[in-house]
């Protein structure tokens, strides 16, 4: 996870502690950081959005963790210490046992965000919500009007998310907007963010396509265009911070993109760019997500490095504790991942930013290239950018990175 704000801005966030190693509560490094964990609580959905990492909809899901065994992940996570948990699905708020399993959550101490398609946030739910003292309520959009009904597969639903957004904003509830950017939404990104300046959202997220679920079958997106969406998020990211705004601005699930700010950030204010280059080396990119500084329980209580990566399995909080799991030693795979820089090929490998984005985001390559330490497909960086020059092949033709 990119912060523009802290990182091209230089605005203080709430989670520089987790991110960069400032402030009260920072880890020695952030090596050591325990798991955010992303909580897939359901799979059942009332919609059935083209891009679902889960490829869920709306039906019944069996084998999915009982109350009690809920009941047991919460005390567990608690006990361990994570640093947060992501309450998502499927569509969170459809399970009957929703506002059990966040209050129980919160009354353990743990900070509890919340990741919601936003149709079920009518008044009284946004009143829960706050009154739970959710950290935010994180709404999905994926574009302005047709654009947004199109991707979750029902009309009316950008209008329901727009109440949903108001609604939090009414009650005093952090709110924030998270966007997929995909060839469709990149070409809503000026309408959203002036959407999201006109409607006073707190905090803003726009995840790099992974190709898990639905999402798989969805066109990549052309490079060049990657690039421009992240300039123009940064552009707007920069007018909000000169107008005294101290909203959230992130990229999520793309590592790289730190590179391509701190390249723009050396041509515009070299000494800013060294600070933030430092910031980023700190962090450390992929080397420190994916099974480190964030994991993923599923809705059939598997546990996994993240919540796109559903073919690797790591055990089952049915059968141990997540605490367990996460700390145990007998994953070669999990504890090569946690040691990934000896392993990366190609461009990853030989990348002058490696400390800096730790090699990209890891399950994009088996996905593509069914080899976890082949090169993150989606990074739109060039060759002269990373300083890297492919090595000729043995019968002299230049190898394919």
């Amino acid at each position: 996870m990119i912060n523009v704000s802290k990182l091209y801005c230089g605005i203080t966030q709430p989670a520089d502690h987790l991110r960069y190693g400032q402030g009260m509560g920072a880890p020695k490094s952030a090596s050591e950081r325990k798991p955010i964990v992303v909580w897939n609580i359901t799979r059942r959905c009332n919609l059935r959005c083209i891009h679902c990492y889960s490829d869920s909809e709306a039906r019944e899901y069996p084998g999915e963790l009982t109350a009690e065994q809920c009941h047991s992940v919460v005390e567990d996570l608690a006990q361990y210490g994570v640093p947060g948990v992501l309450l998502s699905g499927g569509e969170p708020l459809v399970h009957p046992r929703f506002f059990e399993i966040a209050t129980h959550a919160r009354e353990k101490g743990m900070r509890v965000t919340l990741s919601t398609n936003g149709t079920m946030i009518d008044r009284d739910v946004a009143k829960r919500l706050k009154e739970l003292n959710f950290a935010y309520v994180g709404i999905s959009l994926d574009g302005i009007g047709e654009t947004h009904d199109y991707f979750r597969g029902r009309a009316g639903t950008f209008d329901k998310a727009v109440a949903a957004f108001r609604n939090c904003k009414a009650v005093g509830q952090k709110v924030g907007l998270r966007l997929t950017l995909s060839r469709s939404t990149i070409g809503d990104l000026e309408g959203i963010l002036n959407f999201i300046e006109q409607e006073g959202i707190d905090r803003v997220c726009f995840y790099h396509l992974v190709y898990s679920g639905r999402g798989s079958h969805l066109v990549e997106v052309p490079h060049e265009s990657t690039r421009r969406a992240v300039g123009m998020i940064m552009d707007r990211a920069a007018k909000w911070a000169a107008e005294g705004s101290n909203r959230e601005v992130l990229t999520v699930d793309q590592p790289a993109d730190g590179a391509h700010i701190y390249l723009r950030l050396l041509n515009e204010d070299p000494e800013k760019a060294e600070k933030m280059r430092e910031l980023l080396e700190w962090n450390g990119g992929g080397t420190n997500s994916s099974g480190t500084g964030i994991g993923n329980i599923d809705t059939q209580g598997n546990v996994h490095p993240d919540q796109f990566w559903q073919s690797l399995t790591l055990g089952n909080v049915k059968e141990r504790p997540f605490s367990e799991i996460w700390q145990g030693r007998d994953n070669p795979l999990l504890q090569a991942l946690r040691n990934r820089r000896e392993h990366l090929k190609g461009r990853c490998g030989g990348c002058r930013f490696l400390n800096m984005c730790g090699g990209g985001f890891r399950v994009r390559a088996v996905q593509v290239h069914n080899d976890i330490w082949a090169p993150d497909p989606a990074c739109y960086l060039t060759d002269e950018e990373i300083g890297y020059t492919p090595k000729p092949e043995a019968a002299g033709v230049a190898a394919q990175p």
